[in-house]
């Protein structure tokens, strides 16, 4: 699907990039949080300010770089699953279209190291996106899903730990994992990637 040029017509940015994650550091380096990760690697990649707290999360705003596409980085400090109650107060203020919305998400469909993009599609269970869905009015939102696996279960105590806990892959893996996500989501925002 090929996106339209801008945000929206008086839209103030061209994307509204959240990452999902929890707030605190009892969730710090765990897979539910890669999207917290990835949006501040691009945030520090893009040169933005350091990022004030407003519509319920903390949100820096700027452009790529020089002439590139302007763009709000927005990390939710709701909790997981009521990130929405802070991305659609931030998408209303931006005037953005819903596929204007670039969401960043841990996906435990996807084995370790997977990363797919598109418009739209199931929630796969996920909170975070089921609280989006509702807040937003619809589930048409562009998503970077990366894959962090799931255990040998579909028990939901251990799946709840196992991407609520620290990776078991190694810091290297999680930093090249994190690295690929985010040039995925920056060739998204820059059109060189289509959804």
């Amino acid at each position: 699907m090929r996106l339209p040029g801008r945000g929206g017509a008086g839209a103030p940015v061209d994307w509204l990039v959240v990452g999902l994650g929890n707030p605190g550091s009892r969730y710090a380096g765990s897979p539910h949080n890669v999207g917290f990760e990835v949006a501040n690697l691009l945030a520090q990649r893009w040169g933005l300010p350091r990022a004030k707290t407003k519509f319920g999360g903390l949100l820096t705003e700027g452009r790529t770089g020089p002439g590139g596409p302007r763009v709000a980085v927005l990390l939710p400090q709701t909790y997981m699953n009521d990130a929405g109650r802070s991305v659609g107060p931030a998408r209303g203020a931006y005037k953005l279209a819903l596929e204007r919305v670039l969401v960043v998400h841990d996906e435990i469909d996807l084995p370790f190291g997977d990363i797919r993009t598109r418009i739209g599609g199931g929630l796969a269970g996920h909170n975070g996106l089921k609280s989006l869905k509702a807040e937003l009015g619809a589930a048409d939102f562009a998503r970077v899903r990366i894959g962090v696996g799931r255990p040998d279960s579909t028990d939901s105590g251990l799946v709840s730990a196992h991407v609520l806990g620290p990776f078991r892959e190694s810091k290297a893996e999680v930093a090249e994992l994190v690295e690929a996500a985010a040039r995925a989501t920056e060739a998204i925002v820059l059109g060189e990637r289509e959804l």
